[in-house]
């Protein structure tokens, strides 16, 4: 087990105030040598309300209509991927790509890795899964959303706004009635914020995640399990989805419910 911080936002004579506590969460965590490490927490089975209701500010078409989905357990990494853990299986032995071992504009060994494609990080997973011999892969967007949500039902998973003491984002702009806060103007340290409720942290903004699943216009048709939806024989340069923002984006579209096509 590991401890962390979670944390919920509290509205309170016209301000908001942060109320933590610790937490303890279940996982595991995998090394990838030259002390380098993968920690991975365990997210409960459950099921879920996958999208948001028509009256959430900032709501898009695609994000309903909203639908039951009912998921098992599974495990899912505790930060966004590092730039020293990319860079740790970047140097395995390649399996269909080559990765660059630097790809990132902000420069880190703590911060999230960025400038990756979806195939990128699939390789990246695959490596995982031939070196370890664990199962490793990108979550289904239902995954992702239920692992973001983590038990909540309101726009972000620390209540109805969201803060710059939270999440990285651009702090010019505000969600409802929510502050304005620091735009930090590139990318951070992973957990630098407060984790959700299961302990997983920056799963609003810092940089956006890729998701297996193909991109579509609405739910209209969604599977209502875990596994992600993808379109038969679709080509292979079909869009695939984004979430969870990223550090320049509206905190509106750092949502557990926001959906964005993602180009390769």
């Amino acid at each position: 087990r590991f401890p962390t911080t979670t944390c919920l936002l509290r509205q309170e004579g016209g301000r908001w105030s942060m109320k933590r506590r610790p937490l303890q969460v279940e996982g595991y965590q995998q090394n990838l040598g030259e002390g380098v490490a993968l920690t991975m927490v365990k997210i409960p089975a459950g099921s879920f309300l996958m999208g948001s209701p028509e009256d959430e500010p900032v709501r898009l078409e695609r994000e309903g209509p909203q639908h039951e989905v009912t998921l098992g357990s599974f495990f899912m990494a505790q930060t966004p991927i590092t730039q020293a853990q990319w860079r740790a299986v970047a140097g395995w032995q390649k399996l269909e790509r080559d990765l660059k071992l630097d790809p990132s504009t902000f420069k880190g060994a703590n911060r999230p890795v960025e400038q990756v494609s979806w195939f990128d990080a699939r390789e990246f997973c695959r490596r995982l899964s031939q070196r370890t011999g664990q199962r490793y892969g990108l979550p289904s967007e239902a995954q992702w959303e239920y692992a973001c949500r983590a038990g909540s039902t309101t726009p972000f998973h620390c209540g109805a706004t969201l803060t710059t003491e939270l999440a990285n984002y651009y702090g010019n702009d505000v969600y409802g009635n929510g502050p304005k806060g620091t735009y930090h103007e590139q990318t951070i340290d992973v957990a630098s914020f407060p984790a959700n409720g299961w302990g997983l942290h920056d799963m609003h903004g810092n940089v956006w995640e890729w998701c297996q699943d193909h991109s579509h216009e609405s739910y209209n048709f969604a599977p209502g399990d875990d596994q992600p939806w993808l379109i038969p024989a679709a080509t292979a340069h079909e869009p695939r989805l984004l979430r969870g923002g990223s550090w320049l984006a509206l905190p509106g579209f750092r949502r557990p419910a926001y959906r964005s096509p993602g180009s390769y």
